[in-house]
């Protein structure tokens, strides 16, 4: 039986931070069988204390190494 993911998200934290603007939280959600990804950040203000502010962006399928580029044409090379 296949698990249906549809109107269902999940958050992990994102340990792989490489600067501050880096999201504090990543994941991925689907509404009605689309799937997005989710980006979270922790952000602190002196009246609401601390909250999250998010991003959120349609998922682009991941390409292939294995995969030529449309653009690649071999019979181009100069050698």
């Amino acid at each position: 039986m296949e698990y249906d993911n549809t109107n269902k998200a999940v958050i992990f934290k994102n340990d792989q931070k490489g600067n501050e603007k880096a999201p504090s939280y990543k994941g991925t959600i689907n509404v009605e069988g689309k799937d997005y990804e989710i980006s979270l950040w922790v952000k602190e203000s002196e009246k609401a204390g601390k909250y999250f502010q998010g991003s959120i962006q349609v998922k682009q399928p991941k390409e292939s190494a294995s995969t030529p580029s449309q653009n690649s044409n071999e019979d181009d090379l100069p050698f």
